[in-house]
């Protein structure tokens, strides 16, 4: 079982022609509603691939927060760690164009996920096999968690998004930490060669369709994308977070499950929105046979 304790939102997405300008108003051609969160967005990739996940986070009491929980269970997450809270749920108002986005997140409940909550989960935790972590919550609850896990003994992957709300303190917590090469830099404040060689098998650095990087403790490892159609990169890194846990769930050492996270990730990009291109198990195994 995977544990994944994060955000969960609603996307706002307005596509337009322009940016307007400071005090100006252009006519949009694009708007939909969309559920993201990388809390979220990690948990049902992880699922499409099989994985039997649970999903700790806060909606709120509005119609959103109700669509939220649905597209969730649609994905087969069980949703008995989602806590209903009083106000409004988290949103991302998304503005596109020019081939460029302009975002803006109210976190809303997503604030409101306390260390009690953490508490409350704590059987569910026990039983999992891995927990994921991301920073769109408030950091005292991540790093309560990070010391729950550890005091239980399970294992954590922390994806370190955004960058800024990441301690160094956190590390002997995390068993595996996911940033990609700008969240390193902001981290560590160090060449990203000697980042990964402080953190053998537990640093994985992901270079967009480069593929991903670590360091095994004697060599550096370059895990090479997969050739690809962009159509919207938007959940890539959500899908390979979410599609690594799984691949070390189900036992896969290391370079593999990053090349199993790498191919998911190339089939996320091939259609619209965060969640809409995360791929099945089968058909992640079936972009690693052709590009094999």
């Amino acid at each position: 079982m995977i544990t994944v304790i994060g955000s969960a939102n609603m996307d706002l997405v307005v596509g337009t022609e322009n940016f307007p300008n400071q005090g100006e108003t252009v006519l949009g051609n694009v708007f939909d509603t969309v559920p993201g969160g990388k809390g979220a967005n990690q948990a049902i990739a992880a699922a499409r691939l099989g994985g039997d996940v649970h999903m700790v986070c806060c909606v709120g009491n509005d119609l959103f927060g109700t669509s939220i929980t649905d597209n969730l269970q649609k994905n087969a997450i069980d949703c008995t760690g989602v806590a209903q809270v009083e106000g409004a749920s988290g949103i991302a108002n998304i503005l596109l164009s020019e081939g460029d986005n302009r975002i803006i997140v109210v976190p809303g409940a997503n604030s409101l996920l306390l260390p009690s909550h953490i508490d409350e989960v704590e059987e569910q935790i026990k039983k999992s096999k891995l927990v994921i972590l991301q920073l769109e919550i408030p950091i005292p609850t991540v790093v309560y968690a990070l010391a729950k896990c550890q005091a239980i003994g399970v294992p954590v992957l922390l994806n370190p998004a955004p960058a800024r709300g990441f301690e160094l303190d956190m590390m002997p917590s995390i068993t595996y930490l996911t940033p990609n090469e700008t969240e390193c830099e902001q981290i560590f404040g160090m060449d990203m060669v000697e980042a990964l060689e402080k953190y053998p098998n537990r640093l994985i650095i992901t270079l967009g369709s480069e593929g991903a990087r670590y360091f095994d403790g004697e060599r550096h490892v370059i895990v090479d994308g997969f050739k690809t159609t962009v159509v919207d990169t938007t959940g890539a890194g959500d899908t390979f977070n979410g599609a690594l846990a799984q691949a070390i769930v189900l036992g896969m050492d290391l370079e593999k499950a990053v090349r199993f996270a790498n191919a998911a990730a190339s089939l996320s990009v091939e259609k619209f929105g965060a969640q809409g291109g995360m791929p099945t198990f089968k058909e992640v195994q079936e972009r690693l046979e052709e590009q094999s």
